[in-house]
């Protein structure tokens, strides 16, 4: 029966680490943006028209791949993640003056 304890000291650990991770990262993030909208749609994840690219770094982290097109009076960009195969993704997001301006999910 000793190992229960184990188990649930691991647990209890990993549930530990996990909220301290969070509550540091919020606060980073409200160190940063000084907007609670901002940082809790940030730490769901979520991405949208118009965010930013630091924004986005922050709500979904790097991207796997990054394709660049640079043109006389604007840079397109397309993040790409979650692979899926050869140069397949489940993501795509295209970015156009480092401004988010729409997305591909498959």
């Amino acid at each position: 029966m000793a190992w229960y304890y184990w188990l649930i000291l691991i647990i209890i650990i990993f549930v530990f680490i996990l909220y301290a991770s969070n509550k540091a990262k919020r606060e980073r993030l409200m160190k940063k943006y000084n907007d609670e909208k901002l940082v809790d749609k940030l730490m769901s994840g979520l991405f949208w028209q118009g965010q930013t690219k630091d924004e986005l770094i922050d709500s979904l982290g790097n991207p796997s791949d990054i394709d660049e097109q640079i043109l006389k009076t604007k840079t397109k960009e397309t993040w790409k993640y979650h692979k899926t195969g050869n140069n397949r993704y489940a993501l795509k997001i295209f970015i156009e003056n480092e401004v988010v301006i729409g997305w591909n999910r498959k």
